[in-house]
């Protein structure tokens, strides 16, 4: 059975649902009292804290009966609180996020980001501590009297857990890989659920892709030849050269091929000159015509003589 108290309570936090305009889903777990403190004083004015358990959360939500809001309930998880706002989620999630804070890392949490040791010397003096660095391959050494890491060194990667081994270094190098702040699961506004992973891309983000998407639609917009007011006067620039590409293979004369069809015909004419061989020149009256490339002089031939008469016996020749 439900107590009065509890159904009066889950009564008001209903009526209070439908004043604002968005309702978050936030995971308390882990928040020290002294940053609750803090970021309530940051989110003055913008945002209120309901601290409710998590049935009657869920109660109030149904009841509320706004659209939609079924869908939040899933995402109550952890030690569970309302945010209720009138604030745009995003403008919301960017406030939560401008009032975390750093905190020192506890046995049992979790590596927010990739925690790296820097190389360098420490304040540590040489004693113990060197050998707790080195259970935990951490490269160190001695010089002057103190510690120093010999390299750069990653002790705990994204999403790993880390032990009280780890958390006790890390306190001693002065580390704070922690963040502490509220965790904000999901924000109702409209009908529409905001997950976490969407309230908090960067703004910076949400631009580089806006640009990219217009990059991509112009350059689909240039490709099917679609006209708009954006890419007119490429689309006529593309289609004058075309057309000017088209007259001059196809040697159609015009202001603008004329150049280039003269420079082709030349060009053309030029080859042909080139494999045409000239004739050889005649020879001048008085000089001997050359000798064919090839051919030896032949010697002339001697003309036979006539046989000399013989004289006869009288003395008479023939």
């Amino acid at each position: 059975m439900v107590s009065e108290k509890k159904k009066q309570k889950v009564k008001e936090v209903t009526a209070e649902l439908k004043k604002y305009s968005a309702i978050g889903i936030i995971d308390m777990h882990f928040l020290p009292g002294r940053q609750l403190f803090q970021i309530r004083n940051k989110l003055r004015g913008k945002a209120v804290i309901k601290m409710i358990k998590k049935r009657l959360i869920a109660r109030a939500l149904k009841n509320s009966k706004l659209k939609g809001i079924d869908e939040i309930i899933p995402t109550i998880q952890g030690e569970p609180a309302l945010l209720l706002s009138n604030e745009n989620p995003f403008k919301l999630a960017k406030v939560i996020t401008g009032s975390k804070s750093k905190a020192a890392a506890k046995p049992g949490d979790v590596a927010p980001n990739d925690i790296e040791i820097k190389a360098g010397p420490t304040s540590l003096m040489a004693g113990p501590v060197i050998g707790e660095l080195q259970r935990a391959k951490i490269p160190a050494a001695v010089e002057d009297g103190k510690i120093a890491v010999k390299q750069d060194v990653v002790v705990a990667k994204a999403g790993e857990e880390i032990s009280k081994e780890l958390a006790d270094i890390l306190s001693k190098f002065g580390i704070e890989p922690m963040e502490i702040g509220l965790n904000l699961v999901s924000i109702w506004e409209d009908g529409y659920i905001y997950p976490n992973e969407l309230l908090f891309i960067p703004t910076e983000k949400y631009m580089e892709d806006m640009l990219a998407a217009h990059s991509r639609a112009f350059a689909l917009t240039l490709s099917i030849g679609y006209f708009t007011k954006g890419n007119i006067d490429v689309l006529l620039s593309k289609a004058h050269s075309e057309a000017v590409a088209l007259a001059t293979e196809a040697n159609i004369l015009t202001s603008e091929t004329v150049k280039p069809l003269l420079a082709k015909a030349d060009a053309q004419a030029n080859a042909i000159k080139g494999m045409i061989k000239e004739p050889a020149a005649a020879p001048a009256a008085g000089e001997e015509k050359p000798a064919e490339e090839g051919k030896k002089e032949e010697p002339a031939k001697e003309e036979p003589k006539a046989e000399e008469a013989k004289p006869d016996e009288k003395g008479e020749k023939k």
